[in-house]
């Protein structure tokens, strides 16, 4: 038995087995003492407040020792529901955040290193044309990735005002892009950008205790923003046929600048920031005849506005942007279907043994010159992708009858296996099983065994016969019930996709479970992105703030006057 010190709302020793007392035990038993409910007794030890969590973790998983002092404070019931109310919702977002963090690096792994998506889609990093681009090692790719998801998310969080949250899953991005290539963090503005979000959710939280770290974030994100944009962002306005994308960044930027400048007391510094980010905060402002123009040409008004913010209002530029926008939106979404088509061919092929999709580039110039294209993806496979191995299986007349046995041995495993499932699935709906199995024998595929059994049925129904249906032709003599309840050789039944148990070289191991709830979340933020999402802000609090801190400075300044003028 070991021995707590408990002070505060009770004072003395208690007996307890650290390996098997949990805190809530531990709580009932001080509430006893204390001669009150356990939900107005708060527990503190060496500093750290002890939360029921689960219930399962014992006291020494805690951390807590033999002769340790325990503080037990009693807390009001309003109080005490409060405080439990808190700790679970701190217990919840702990769990958020390790769950996301999770799950963004289970997605830049698998999107990164080149394996075979899961899904039925690609994670791809993307310029500023929305064209894809390779940077760096498979590493830095990684890191960028999951950066870029993380930012996502934190841009989500920060739509809904919870700045909090939004700075906790900012510093888990900046940690990712740190793991990235210094020369390779050069060429994106996303980090730059990151920054300057990080000091906004301290802006919003007034938590000036940020003060110090907000100005040296707004210095590297100024020289980062300059680096990548080039010189008064020449680069940038190159690669966006001379328009105005940046505005609205620079005008967070420069009112965060002056407000930093502000409460250092640089009130000259903090003027002159103040005032460019007014500048550009009437630039931003879209004229009511431009927008009804675009409008009256039947574009939506955020959409208009939008253009108009990024054309610097001129009408024709935004019209033209508009235009850009949707033919890259419409080329986008066909290249997603075709990608989403490619991934699904792939996983019919299965993976080379070291994990990764049979190429089809490859695949496509070995079909061009004459290959039958199974015979050609699974020689593919076999050789990691090796162009001329898979060549000379395919010319050897004894390898070539080796893959063609191969190929047919996992077909017809495939339809073993998908007529299966068929026949299971229709027993499940309370039909009987030689029934289904002759019906499935007959006709193959799934749903037209189940129109064969219903017609049978509404026949003898109609005939008042109910007894038995009339016996199924068995229409494919060669056809036989496999022993393990499946049919060989039937055609008709939709080859599924080759798993990794039709992989017969290469590792075995099991991916990760996967938690599809946060990778749906993740992934919806990234559709709903597009290449000029990080400057589409916005700026109505902006100007609030602007015309705040103006004239906080007025004040400064007219207390100063006051001040010399009484001296």
């Amino acid at each position: 038995m070991a021995k707590l010190k408990i002070g505060g709302a009770w004072s003395g020793v208690l007996e307890v087995e650290l390996e098997e007392w949990t805190v809530p035990m531990l709580r009932q038993e001080v509430a006893k003492r204390s001669q009150c409910g356990p939900e107005s007794i708060n527990l503190i030890c060496a500093g750290k407040v002890l939360k029921d969590g689960d219930g399962t973790q014992n006291l020494t998983q805690l951390g807590v020792k033999n002769n340790a002092k325990v503080l037990a404070s009693r807390v009001s019931a309003d109080q005490g529901k409060a405080l439990k109310d808190e700790l679970m919702a701190e217990d919840e977002r702990s769990s958020r955040l390790s769950r996301l963090k999770a799950t963004v690096t289970s997605l830049a792994k698998r999107h990164a290193d080149g394996s075979l998506p899961l899904e039925d889609f690609n994670i791809e990093l993307e310029n500023q044309s929305g064209e894809a681009v390779q940077l760096g090692s498979e590493t830095d790719q990684r890191a960028v990735m999951m950066g870029l998801m993380l930012h996502a998310n934190a841009k989500q969080l920060i739509s809904r005002e919870k700045y909090k949250d939004a700075l906790e899953v900012l510093a888990m991005g900046e940690e990712a892009f740190s793991l990235c290539n210094s020369k390779v963090i050069e060429l994106i503005d996303n980090v730059p950008i990151l920054q300057i979000d990080m000091v906004w959710c301290y802006f919003m939280l007034r938590d000036i205790s940020w003060l110090s770290m907000a100005g040296i974030r707004l210095s590297k994100a100024r020289e980062g923003i300059e680096r990548a944009h080039g010189k008064d962002a020449s680069r940038l306005r190159l690669l966006q046929g001379g328009r105005y994308p940046e505005i609205a960044l620079h005008l967070r930027m420069e009112l965060l600048e002056g407000v930093v400048a502000y409460h250092s007391g640089q009130f000259e510094k903090s003027r002159q920031a103040l005032t460019d980010a007014q500048t550009r905060y009437f630039q931003l402002q879209v004229p009511d005849e431009a927008l009804s123009l675009l409008m009256s040409m039947g574009y939506k008004e955020h959409n208009a506005k939008r253009a108009l913010r990024m054309s610097n209002q001129d009408v024709e530029s935004a019209v033209g942007f508009i235009v850009e926008e949707k033919e890259k939106k419409a080329q986008k979404q066909e290249e997603d279907i075709q990608r989403r088509n490619e991934i699904m061919e792939q996983k019919r092929y299965g993976m080379t043994p070291l994990r990764k999709p049979v190429d089809l580039q490859r695949l496509n110039e070995l079909v061009s010159i004459g290959f039958e294209k199974d015979l050609a993806a699974e020689a593919l496979r076999r050789n990691e992708n090796d162009t001329q191995k898979a060549l000379d299986d395919l010319t050897n007349p004894e390898s070539n009858s080796a893959i063609q046995l191969d190929i047919d041995s996992r077909k017809r495993k495939r339809q073993r296996q998908a007529a299966d499932a068929a026949i299971e699935e229709l027993i499940s709906m309370g039909f009987p099983r030689a029934k289904v199995v002759a019906a499935v024998r007959a006709f193959g595929g799934k749903d037209q065994a189940l129109n064969h059994i219903l017609s049978q049925t509404d026949q003898n129904t109609s005939d008042g016969n109910t007894s038995s249906s009339a016996p199924i032709p068995n229409t494919i003599a060669a056809d036989i019930l496999h022993p393990e309840g499946g049919v060989e050789g039937l055609s008709g039944i939709n080859e599924a996709p080759m798993t990794d148990g039709d992989v017969k070289a290469g590792p075995s191991t099991k991916p990760n479970e996967r938690d599809v709830e946060m990778e749906d979340e993740l992934t919806e933020e990234l559709n709903k992105a597009d290449a000029l999402s990080d400057y589409d802000i916005e700026v109505t609090r902006e100007g609030e703030a602007i015309n705040e801190y103006l004239a906080l400075l007025a004040s400064a300044e007219n207390g100063e006057k006051a001040v010399l003028a009484a001296q």
